[in-house]
């Protein structure tokens, strides 16, 4: 029935019991007319029609200014007539008033009219059609049963049969819903109940009409009885001929065994079936690439179509598995482009920095030129989120000329994903492999395996990660078997790259069968370049500024400020989003003024742009406190400098205090720094017992920040050192490395990082273990420029570097009372 029927049915209520109201007599005469399409509007309904002819659109406007004028609504003929004439509408209507209209949101004049109709009328002549259709229109009263009429005795009973006939209907109706019955019951009078049924009930307009058309109320009844008996009958039979087909269905293994004996017959008679499908399969089997053993089991497995009814399930289900197995790149390769210096030229302008990955890539190319059966190598690209370890995948294989395919391996939970269900399952299908192979068309292509470290270690479901053993070991790939196919597939010339953040969650075995490459976090001059050269010309087209005169730009240090103040991260995903907004700051202000203020982006615009920064980074603050030094961390985001604090205060028994959130390894570097320290008094030239009348509290600020590891040993022993003999740290130092309790100084990581970090805070010497020189010597010259190195071997030699002969201001007095001394 009409969608809008409870709406209807809800403005009817409020006519209900008042329905002389509806059919007062309209005067015969000239009327503004609505013509509508494939809609036949019955008396006492109230409808919503949409308006969209301009015609119909200004007869709209004039009842609008007009409340309680009359119009005239008639259905036309053809739905597709745009200027109807009198031949082209039915003649039979209805007379009705506007209750409400809304204008409909679009670039069309479409308006929704809410009308109230009332008493048939019928169209005589079309007076005029511009600016809206004016006719002739007469009245045309239906005939109600009257009191004493002969027929008012079985008139009710005639309406409790349509009230029944309406149930049924609407129940064997699956487009009507139930709750419809409520809406019907809701209408007591006899007329509206009747009009409004004529009017919901979906069948073709002609019916409709035909009971528009039809004077008398207990005539139209009866014809509207007549149809919906119809529609029952047809409902009934739709049904029979659902329980038929489903007898058909059980049938099915009866029709199998007599068209088996129908073969058997042409088999003996020298006639064979015709088998399209069959046929297409052996003509594409020809141009395949198979081992002997391979087109044996495919002969095999097509044979069993013979045997199959065309029209049973079990042939759709062998049919798809030869179609799979016809449509997997048996034996094609695409060429390989072999050229390095394209290769090179297309990995660095895609990705700025990753020299391992990219090494380690233009190693298997050189290799690859020299001997072409090389099988490919499986690598694990590991490191933080966002340092563009999936997307290094588009670019080696757009380096190589090869195809790419990715599978996210990421909550990855059931084995048969990897290798496949048994045919024997309903509705099973070939792995993730396989179908990634047959989706690239090659068997050489370049196949991301996304989010390795995220794989479910679930037992239910069998071990994805177990399963993934034989995709990964190049000795076994070769023979590679999936459960579907069941036959071996050759994935020893596929370039697999895993992509990970984590190494702690892969298992073993399988870590041990990939090359693992470490795709480390960028520092803040990388991420400038990225943001350069990739960052700001993409947000620049996602924004819509591409194209901008003058050309929009940021400054290197607007840049830098995003990168330290606005992001913390070791990628660059923040900093894209960064930008991004600040972009959309610009298009903002360029959408609404027509200008921008400015085109280049410094430091001072960014507060406007993205707001207050909700970051900052430490910088040096001078030598003038004893027991103050400067330390260098790394963190996952990147180098930091930190400061350890020394203070000491009077009581008995040394204690020391630590705080500041430190690990349970940087509490060690502590105690071993402060037993250095008491082993090497003399050295010093500090009395041995301060230390049972003075305490000692280290600090690390910040205090919310956790931190740990062991290369802070050195900074912890010389803040103590110069805590006790309250000599300045020289300036502009910094440090880092592990102690040991001989005073060995080791080799610690992130050297990288943390020489930036000095750098922005700085920091012009760094002292660091002899060892780390070969970390030095790999970092490029630009991000060592202004920076001294002092290579140290024990603690020793930071404390004659870093501890000056100069005391600090206002010095704390650590003289140890003669009586105390006297009394041990």
């Amino acid at each position: 029935m009409s969608k809008n029927s409870n709406t209807t049915i809800q403005m009817i209520a409020d006519f209900d019991g008042d329905i002389n109201q509806l059919f007062k007599p309209v005067p015969d005469g000239d009327y503004p007319i609505l013509f509508t399409r494939d809609l036949v509007v019955f008396p006492t309904v109230v409808s919503p029609i949409l308006v969209g002819r301009k015609a119909s659109v200004e007869v709209v406007r004039f009842l609008e200014q007009h409340k309680d004028a009359i119009f005239c609504i008639f259905c036309q003929k053809d739905p597709k007539t745009e200027h109807p004439t009198i031949d082209d509408v039915y003649p039979v209507g209805v007379f009705a008033k506007v209750i409400r209209s809304m204008d409909l949101p679009g670039e069309d004049e479409n308006i929704t009219v809410i009308a109230q109709s009332m008493e048939r009328c019928r169209l005589t002549e079309i007076k005029k059609s511009k600016p809206y259709y004016v006719g002739s229109v007469v009245n045309a009263p239906e005939e109600l049963p009257k009191e004493n009429h002969p027929a008012k005795g079985h008139f009710p009973l005639l309406m409790q049969t349509l009230h029944e006939t309406t149930r049924q209907y609407i129940i064997n109706n699956d487009d009507i819903p139930n709750e419809m019955q409520s809406a019907f019951s809701g209408i007591s009078n006899d007329t509206m109940f009747t009009n409004f049924v004529c009017f919901n009930i979906p069948i073709p307009v002609e019916d409709k009409m035909k009971l528009l058309e039809t004077n008398d109320l207990e005539n139209r009844v009866i014809e509207l009885l007549k149809i919906e008996n119809r529609e029952l009958e047809l409902f009934g039979l739709r049904q029979k001929i659902d329980r038929k087909t489903h007898q058909d269905l059980d049938e099915q293994q009866r029709e199998y065994f007599l068209r088996q004996q129908m073969k058997n017959i042409k088999d003996e008679l020298g006639s064979k079936e015709d088998n399209s499908d069959k046929a297409e399969l052996l003509e594409k089997a020809k141009n395949i690439k198979w081992t002997e053993e391979q087109r044996k089991f495919f002969q095999k497995e097509i044979k069993k179509l013979d045997n199959l009814n065309l029209q049973s399930p079990d042939y759709n289900v062998q049919l798809t598995y030869l179609q799979t197995l016809i449509g997997l790149p048996w034996g094609k390769l695409t060429k390989d482009d072999l050229d390095l210096k394209r290769a090179r030229r297309i990995l660095d302008h895609d990705h700025y920095g990753m020299e391992k990955v990219k090494e380690r890539i233009l190693e298997y190319i050189a290799v690859l030129s020299l001997r072409h059966d090389l099988k490919s190598p499986i690598l694990c690209l590991y490191g933080p989120p966002g340092v563009g370890k999936t997307s290094l995948g588009k670019s080696i294989a757009r380096a190589l000329g090869r195809k790419y395919v990715r599978m996210s391996l990421g909550g990855l939970h059931d084995e048969a994903e990897i290798r496949g269900h048994r045919r024997t399952y309903v509705g099973a299908m070939p792995g993730q492999i396989i179908k990634n192979i047959q989706k690239a068309g090659s068997v050489n292509p370049v196949f991301i395996l996304d989010e390795i470290d995220k794989v479910t270690q679930n037992q239910n479901n069998g071990d994805p990660a177990s399963a993934l053993l034989e995709v990964l070991d190049p000795e076994q790939n070769s023979t590679f078997h999936d459960n579907y196919l069941d036959m071996d597939f050759d994935l020893s010339k596929v370039l697999f790259i895993a992509t990970a953040n984590d190494l702690n969650t892969i298992p073993r075995p399988l870590l041990d069968r990939m090359e693992v490459i470490e795709v480390s976090g960028y520092i803040t001059e990388e991420k400038i370049e990225i943001a350069k050269r990739h960052l700001v010309p993409r947000e620049l087209e996602n924004t819509g500024l591409k194209d901008h005169e003058p050309k929009i730009k940021f400054t290197k240090a607007a840049l830098e400020k995003i990168i330290e103040s606005y992001t913390r991260e070791s990628g660059v995903r923040q900093l894209e989003k960064q930008i991004n907004k600040a972009l959309r700051k610009l298009a903002y202000q360029q959408a609404l003024n027509g200008t921008l203020e400015t085109t280049t982006i410094t430091p001072a615009h960014l507060e406007d742009l993205l707001g207050k920064p909700p970051f900052y980074r430490d910088i040096y603050q001078g030598n003038e406190y004893a027991g103050v030094v400067t330390g260098l961390a790394w963190t996952s985001v990147g180098g930091e400098i930190l400061f350890i604090e020394t203070s000491l205060s009077k009581g008995h028994g040394g204690k020391l205090t630590l705080t500041g959130n430190l690990g349970d390894v940087m509490k060690e570097s502590a105690m071993i720094a402060l037993q250095y320290v008491k082993a090497h008094v003399d050295a010093l030239g500090i009395d041995y017992h301060i230390f049972e009348n003075w305490n000692i509290h280290i600090h690390v600020p910040e205090g919310a920040v956790p931190k740990d590891g062991p290369s802070a040993g050195i900074t912890i022993a010389t803040s103590i050192a110069s805590a006790l003999t309250q000599r300045k740290v020289r300036k502009n130092t910094a440090m880092t490395g592990e102690i040991t309790l001989r005073g060995k100084v080791l080799p610690v990581g992130g050297i990288k990082e943390k020489i930036l970090a000095a750098k922005r805070a700085g920091i012009t010497d760094i002292v660091m273990c002899q060892d780390n020189k070969k970390d030095i010597d790999e970092i490029p010259e630009q991000y060592r420029k202004g920076v001294t190195f002092h290579y140290v071997e024990n603690v020793q030699d930071v404390w004659d570097f870093a501890l000056t002969d100069e005391k600090v201001k206002n010095p704390v007095d650590l003289s140890i009372p003669q009586e105390i001394k006297k009394k041990e």
